[in-house]
């Protein structure tokens, strides 16, 4: 399943949670802040180990799929992790 991700690099401290509005039909797309810069994919590859963790799989289990140098990216992740996914976006 494709996940819709919304990425803060650079934060204070790695977390998965929350939802980020989407300003059209699309949407609404999980929060992730991620300690490492926007720099050489840093923050993908963060981003990619921070929501395997959150979710219990293995990282090699989720993957970039789209946005590589935007704030909103799309993240594939396992179908059975879908429950996991919509407890995570209404964490506040």
């Amino acid at each position: 399943m494709l996940v819709r991700v919304r990425v803060s690099p650079g934060a204070r401290s790695t977390r998965v949670g929350g939802r980020y509005p989407s300003a059209d039909a699309r949407p609404d797309s999980l929060v992730v802040s991620v300690t490492a810069r926007a720099v050489d994919g840093q923050a993908n590859a963060a981003v990619e180990r921070a929501l395997a963790e959150a979710l219990g799989v293995r990282p090699r289990e989720v993957r970039l799929a789209g946005g590589h140098t935007s704030r909103v990216k799309m993240i594939e992740v396992p179908d059975r992790c879908r429950d996991l996914v919509d407890g995570l976006l209404a964490r506040k």
